[in-house]
């Protein structure tokens, strides 16, 4: 089941889906996305923003491969078999947004964590099955209070 399927089911208008694409980067809301730009250029400037903004992120790297002893290894968030890992994938970076707690914990400093998802500046959600397994891992963060989303430009921190 796709988001939209479960958006029907449970009588979700239409405009409150896409305005939910647009919360998680689904449905680009940037007016100047490098059209044309690479994946990994636009990884590069949104790790720059995130430093400006003092955020902590890192690139998590995910895939399986065989170590020197024969033994196979599975690395990266959410890849702990091959059946998770096409059901949902963790996006390329990940990290902690310092937070101050306004009334509960007054003046304490929490980490929110932050996902992007980085897709190159041409970039548009289609729904592939990669993209819904991406979404749902993106969903999952939000769901449990992180920052989540799609990116194909700088500014979506």
């Amino acid at each position: 089941m796709n988001l939209t399927q479960w958006a029907i089911k449970w009588g979700v208008p239409y405009e409150a889906v896409e305005d939910l694409r647009r919360e998680f980067g689904a449905i680009s809301t940037e007016p100047n996305p490098q059209v044309g730009e690479s994946e990994g250029a636009v990884q590069n400037r949104i790790r720059l923003e995130a430093s400006r903004k003092g955020l902590r992120i890192w690139r998590n790297n995910v895939g399986a491969c065989m170590d020197q002893n024969d033994n196979f290894i599975r690395y990266g968030l959410a890849n702990d078999s091959k059946k998770m890992n096409d059901l949902i994938k963790s996006s390329d970076l990940i990290g902690l947004r310092p937070v101050v707690i306004q009334q509960y914990h007054v003046g304490q400093v929490i980490g929110q964590f932050v996902a992007r998802e980085v897709k190159a500046g041409n970039w548009s959600y289609t729904g592939t099955e990669r993209e819904e397994a991406q979404l749902r891992f993106l969903e999952l963060v939000a769901s449990l209070g992180g920052d989540a989303a799609f990116a194909n430009s700088e500014g979506t921190l």
